[in-house]
């Protein structure tokens, strides 16, 4: 068993519904912990509305690609289009670390390349593990974190 950390994102329809369908997809079983949900403003430069971000934090004995295709299957659920790269979607899922794994495997890279860029990533993820994500990391980390509440709370 080991820890994986995956990120969570909406930004249309009903993005705490999404989110919360997301849970039994991505956990399959497995013990888990969720961050607190975090309203982020879109990276990428294509207008859209803000994100609803959080992270799923799992003792897995998963794989990596297990992983990947637990995302892929809770995006299908949720009907993610994918069209423009960047843009808006009803679930984005994420695999960011698995263990101490990495792969340089083009469809499942780990750590997720991007990981440390992005605040809306950090934050929950420091929340759940604060080991993982340094003052410094967190600092140099780009885009508006808003802190909602716990998944329950928000209706």
């Amino acid at each position: 068993m080991r820890r994986a950390y995956l990120s969570l994102g909406s930004n249309i329809g009903n993005r705490r519904i999404h989110l919360a369908e997301a849970i039994p997809h991505v956990t399959e079983g497995d013990p888990f912990r969720l961050s607190k949900v975090y309203e982020t403003e879109p990276v990428g430069g294509v207008a859209q509305d803000d994100f609803w971000n959080m992270i799923v934090e799992l003792e897995t004995g998963a794989s990596a690609r297990d992983l990947l295709e637990r995302a892929r299957r809770a995006e299908q659920a949720a009907r993610r289009v994918r069209g423009v790269r960047w843009g808006p979607r009803t679930l984005d899922v994420d695999v960011l670390l698995v263990g101490e794994e990495t792969s340089h495997d083009p469809e499942i890279l780990l750590p997720h390349p991007r990981l440390y860029e992005r605040a809306f990533v950090l934050v929950p993820l420091r929340e759940l593990a604060p080991e993982l994500v340094s003052e410094e990391q967190l600092a140099a980390a780009a885009g508006s974190v808003v802190e909602l509440g716990t998944l329950e709370s928000l209706r």
